[in-house]
């Protein structure tokens, strides 16, 4: 998967007709996304066009209403919308349906991409856990007033992590501010799990204490961090700072660097994560939709999973929410300008030579959060307090392992696969 990673044919390409959709507003349908106020607001409109609704979850609440179903034998939960790593816990309890038949069904008059569907088999060879739904990724964009402080002869569209450092000490340097920003506050976690430890690594939990590992958090503390605006530590979506003047170089989700390229899209960039010694680690965000073993309403959530994959609708996410979809023939002739900009740094940064794709952590169930809690310590103690590196990461990496050792959970990409708990080396 090295390659065409993501789904960007959708540019230019015909609407494929749409099913008839029965409305039925008695699905229920738990989703993690879209969980910020505006962005549950603009999802409802869409889901309220097929006449459907549905409920903002944590992936680990959902996880344990669904395994309490299971276990009781029925329930009134009909779909689950989650990340790909939610969905491994519920597998291994045999608490979701196959869904390989509706695949077949859906496929009448949609195609789906390839990889996404892969994933949705959870190494199993003829029982799908869910259907794919959506797609996002994380990228970098830039304020144009900006460009003239890059790095001589650097490319934007083809930066190391080294001339992003350079680039951001150029600009205090000559504008006497730092103008550099990362969303601390927001998914800071991801950036450090899919960008920074792949990219100088080339992993993202087996090689967490190499001595690549400690060469990376020592170039950030030194290299980077002191060039990064000191609000930092209080930004959650990237696009806010880039309106306000505030930052001019950022890496955040496409969802949360929306608004800047749709509301001022002459004066922003968007462009592909840099690269590391070891590659251009970059994390693909997967989202799919399961129907419990227990589910109450079958048929239902049959049609609400045809609604959401139609390319209409995908259409509509995509514009309104930019997230990208995961079926061919969506019609990209009207996007809003902004969701244009993000679709071709997507498209660079997944088919880049030395692309480095890292999926969301798999397995870890509703202890999900603590492997974030795990990278962001390593980074804070390192990098905001100063602590010895090698001795934060033994440290945090015996956390991680006992994470690990705890769940059960296998490696995954960009790890090579493990059997049993993964090892962090």
């Amino acid at each position: 998967m090295r390659k065409n990673f993501l789904l960007i044919p959708v540019l230019g390409i015909l609407l494929l007709a749409s099913g008839i959709v029965a409305q039925d507003d008695d699905v229920t349908f738990l989703a993690s996304q879209f969980n910020v106020v505006e962005e549950a607001a603009r999802f409802r409109e869409i889901l309220a066009e097929g006449g459907y609704n549905f409920t903002e979850m944590s992936g680990g609440d959902i996880i344990t209403q669904v395994l309490a179903q299971a276990e009781s034998g029925s329930g009134a939960i009909d779909v689950v919308g989650d990340l790909h790593g939610g969905f491994p816990p519920l597998a291994s309890a045999n608490a979701l349906d196959n869904l390989i038949d509706m695949l077949e069904d859906l496929e009448a008059d949609r195609e789906f991409v390839p990889w996404t569907v892969e994933l949705g088999l959870l190494d199993s060879e003829d029982y799908l856990y869910y259907i794919p739904w959506m797609q996002a990724t994380y990228i970098m964009a830039a304020h144009t007033q900006a460009l003239e402080y890059l790095p001589e002869g650097a490319d934007v569209n083809a930066l190391t992590w080294e001339q992003v450092g350079e680039w951001c000490q150029n600009i205090v340097d000559e504008t006497g501010q730092a103008r550099c920003g990362f969303p601390y506050a927001g998914l800071f976690h991801r950036i450090l799990e899919g960008y920074l430890w792949p990219s100088f690594t080339g992993g993202m939990v087996t090689n967490f204490r190499s001595q690549e590992a400690a060469d990376m958090l020592a170039w950030v503390r030194d290299g980077l961090w002191p060039y990064v605006h000191p609000e930092s530590i209080s930004y959650d979506f990237m696009q806010d700072p880039m309106l306000a003047g505030d930052v001019w170089v950022t890496l955040d989700h496409t969802a949360r660097l929306i608004n800047a390229f749709n509301e001022q899209p002459e004066d922003f960039i968007a462009f592909p994560a840099p690269s590391g010694p070891a590659g251009r680690g970059f994390m693909p965000v997967l989202v799919g939709l399961s129907v419990p073993t227990s589910a109450d309403d079958k048929e239902g959530a049959a049609a609400l999973i045809d609604y959401l994959t139609q390319p209409d609708t995908q259409a509509q996410v995509l514009s309104q929410l930019a997230f990208f979809p995961v079926v061919g023939g969506v019609d990209a002739s009207d996007l809003p300008v902004g969701v244009a900009l993000e679709a071709g740094a997507v498209e660079a940064q997944a088919n880049a030579e030395d692309a480095i794709p890292s999926l969301l952590p798999v397995g870890l169930g509703d202890r999900g959060g603590e492997i974030n809690n795990i990278f962001r310590a390593a980074f804070d103690r390192v990098v905001i307090n100063g602590e010895d590196i090698q001795t934060v990461l033994d440290e945090e990496g015996a956390n991680l392992q006992a994470l690990l050792n705890d769940t059960g959970a296998a490696c995954w990409a960009p790890d090579p696969a493990s059997d049993g708990a993964c090892q962090v080396q």
